[in-house]
């Protein structure tokens, strides 16, 4: 069995999280090798992990992964996922969502009072997110983007308690592990430039955020008209509302760390099982 990880030209062999992914893949007798995306791969199955400049062409990168026989997650997914807008999506289905506002490029953002953030809607990494509580700040980066973009109310819980990342296999739940502020003062970009570095640990998330997760990929999974198991791997970042009760940040089913360093050796055997399954269908 031949599998290939996509990486990109900046990172071609990933940033050292999946060093636990390779060794149980290799274990289980599986060729695994990492390529950048963009050129042809022949391999079982690709598996997304550190595509992280596809935000910089992402036209480009959905064609690539319509060229792709076998990709996991599924284009239908990274393409649906790719661009954050699906937070409104989800949150017409019921869910608890943080409030988001999706502004096209020239139109008049509505910006909340208080503080709040504006990102791009195909981003990664954090990479042109900014926080604000000047609305002329705020519209002038809104401008400079140039972009789709989400406008959403600043959850201040996430200076204190940070996010917390639920990883899911097959649509079975593995392990958590948290995130620090990711838009506090002093954090540095990652030597790649494609990502701010974070702060991370493991972490054992509470009943309210394993449901939220678990509503969240039955949503996702109905709206693309799959079954949550399809998706190979999920993350589900969660912070606190206002309330103190769990909102959904953001659902990652393209190309997320999965945060091997962070849990034991088994989270790397259950993706590696999960992997031999999808590439056997």
């Amino acid at each position: 069995m031949k599998v290939v990880l996509a990486s990109c030209a900046a990172l071609p062999s990933g940033d050292g999280d999946e060093d636990a992914l390779i060794s149980a893949l290799q274990r289980d007798g599986v060729d695994v090798s990492w390529q950048p995306w963009g050129s042809p791969v022949d391999a079982d199955l690709v598996v997304l992990r550190a595509t992280w400049d596809y935000t910089e062409r992402p036209d480009d990168f959905l064609a690539w992964c319509e060229t792709v026989p076998a990709l996991a997650n599924p284009v239908s997914v990274v393409r649906w996922n790719t661009d954050k807008s699906y937070l409104v999506e989800l949150a017409a289905r019921g869910l608890a969502v943080v409030p988001t506002a999706v502004v096209e490029p020239g139109e008049k953002p509505s910006f909340p009072d208080g503080e709040f953030v504006v990102k791009p809607a195909i981003g990664a990494g954090s990479r042109g997110a900014g926080r604000f509580t000047d609305h002329a700040e705020a519209q002038a980066h809104f401008e400079a983007l140039g972009v789709k973009a989400l406008v959403q109310p600043y959850q201040s819980s996430v200076d204190a308690h940070g996010e917390t990342a639920l990883v899911f296999f097959a649509g079975e739940y593995s392990h958590s592990f948290h995130k620090g502020p990711m838009l506090a003062q002093g954090l540095a970009e990652s030597e790649s430039g494609l990502y701010v570095e974070e702060k991370l640990r493991g972490i054992e998330p509470t009943e309210a955020q394993r449901s939220l997760a678990d509503r969240v990929l039955d949503e996702a999974a109905a709206l693309l008209s799959l079954d949550r198991k399809d998706f190979l791997y999920a993350r589900v970042d969660v912070v606190s509302g206002a309330d103190g009760e769990p909102l959904l940040l953001e659902l990652e089913l393209t190309e997320p760390t999965l945060g091997f360093k962070y849990t034991g050796e088994d989270a790397a055997s259950r993706l590696s099982k999960a992997i031999r399954s999808t590439a056997r269908a």
